[in-house]
């Protein structure tokens, strides 16, 4: 943990990267780390470009 805590300090430092605060609602990556709700679980699909919304209807 510790050498990733400094590769990732070291890099915000110099601006070659940057973190943004991201809300729950647009986290996309909850659909490969939970449990989702039918709903929510298509809708991140939508969003990842994995399917259209075409095909849930």
């Amino acid at each position: 943990m510790e050498i990733r805590h400094h590769f990732l300090r070291d890099h915000i430092q110099r601006n070659d990267c940057v973190v943004e605060f991201v809300e729950t609602s647009k986290q996309l990556a909850d659909i490969f780390t939970k449990p989702l709700p039918r709903e929510r679980f298509n809708q991140l699909r939508i969003e990842l470009g994995i399917v259209n919304e075409s095909c849930l209807n």
